[in-house]
């Protein structure tokens, strides 16, 4: 049943895709973020949704009436010199088999990124993609949340298998970059039940979390809520808010969850720990021996027998620096702080900027809103392998087309 609905509901947006690009692109952000044909049993599985959607998407993106043009900012322009320095580092990877299977997934994600830019451009498209994202990611922390009641916290959380969210720690970051996304549209409806529903799929979302037993996204959260406080409109009351609610959420998790956490402290007797320190260090040495980089999937014994302390422990980046570091070198990965920065910039622009301009709050609110998801990213991402994970980057374009409508609307007045 659920491959057929699916499938329904894929095959009949084509005709508004074709219509509108836009629509192909937030169909492409549901398919690729909340991957609900994982959800299936049957023949959806491994139908290629993906890519029918892509394709219709391109048809009706150079069909469409009146030219859609890429926004050549600087934010543009430093994506564009990412994905040439990527195409190049593959040409000099240590393992070309492999490199060239990842340089596909993360070239799909590249193109559908700078389509993004082309064609969200409006507020009403740029509410429909937060609420895609939303949707997306929530439905599996609503059903995380609801999971961790039932078991007491005693199982753990994990997202949907062969996705970029499917282990604990993975699910754990994406629903900490969701819940900022919540928060602005609770803030931005006018409806109760809206509001209601959000705040219920915000805590579930935080319990799934903390019942994912991640370490990092114990301090992803932290960030974020440091954040959140710091952006609030009251912090008295959102500071005791947060004094009353934290607690509460921390003393339902058992004693095994607590005694996971207590292990951050103590890093050098954690094996996994160690592990990680040991594949940053791989990175940090190929970096430096290789202009280019290893390019994609360097984490195999070869390259820790080359440049690692320990060369028999062999591990993934597990960190969106290191892993950018080692597959990419110094250049990439300056580029890719550099994407983060300026999106950080861009944002801190709009809310300076639309401050006085009552009408315009909205996109102050949203733009601080993904600053928080993007801190919550950056912590998060130190000790997780999700460089790729396809949200940041449409996050980046959302940032790009608020800047440019609140640009336009000054112009305008």
């Amino acid at each position: 049943m659920r491959d057929i609905l699916v499938t329904l509901i894929v095959f009949a947006s084509l005709p508004l895709i074709l219509r509108n690009p836009a629509t192909g692109v937030l169909m492409w952000v549901w398919i690729s973020v909340m991957n609900p044909h994982t959800q299936g049993w049957g023949f959806a599985t491994t139908f290629p949704f993906a890519f029918i959607i892509a394709v219709t998407t391109m048809l009706s993106l150079v069909a469409a009436p009146g030219r859609k043009k890429l926004p050549m900012t600087g934010f543009t322009w430093l994506l564009l010199c990412f994905v040439a320095w990527m195409n190049v580092t593959t040409l000099f990877a240590i393992f070309p088999d492999a490199a060239a299977s990842q340089w596909s997934k993360v070239m799909k994600i590249m193109i559908m990124t700078l389509v993004t830019l082309m064609v969200i451009r409006e507020p009403g498209e740029i509410h429909k993609m937060i609420w895609v994202l939303v949707i997306s990611v929530g439905f599996y922390g609503v059903k995380g949340g609801i999971f961790t009641l039932r078991s007491g916290g005693a199982d753990r959380v994990w997202g949907p298998e062969g996705t970029f969210i499917g282990g604990n720690n993975e699910i754990a970051l994406a629903l900490i970059m969701t819940i900022p996304l919540m928060l602005y549209l609770r803030r931005a409806s006018g409806k109760r039940w809206i509001r209601h529903g959000m705040v219920a799929a915000m805590l579930l979302s935080g319990l799934a979390a903390l019942g994912s037993y991640s370490r990092g996204a114990l301090l992803a959260i932290c960030a974020m809520l440091g954040f959140l406080w710091f952006k609030s409109r009251n912090k008295l009351v959102a500071g005791t808010l947060l004094a009353v609610t934290a607690p509460l959420f921390l003393l339902f998790m058992p004693d095994q969850w607590s005694s996971r956490m207590d292990t951050i402290g103590d890093y050098q007797e954690d094996e996994s720990a160690m592990g990680r320190i040991n594949a940053w260090n791989m990175a940090w040495n190929l970096a430096k021996d290789r202009f280019f980089g290893g390019g994609y999937e360097i984490a195999e014994p070869y390259t820790f027998m080359m440049y690692a302390p320990n060369p028999v422990d062999v591990h993934a980046a597990h960190s969106i620096y290191f892993q950018v570091l080692g597959e990419h070198g110094f250049i990439g990965l300056g580029l890719y702080l550099l994407l983060g920065l300026s999106t950080w910039r861009s944002a801190g622009w709009i809310v300076r900027r639309c401050r006085s301009q009552p009408a315009l709050a909205w996109a102050a609110d949203l733009s601080a809103m993904i600053q928080c998801s993007m801190i919550g990213f950056a912590v998060g991402g130190a000790f997780l392998s999700l460089a790729y994970y396809d949200v940041p980057y449409y996050l980046m374009a959302v940032i790009v087309a608020l800047r440019l409508y609140v640009k336009n609307k000054g112009s305008a007045a």
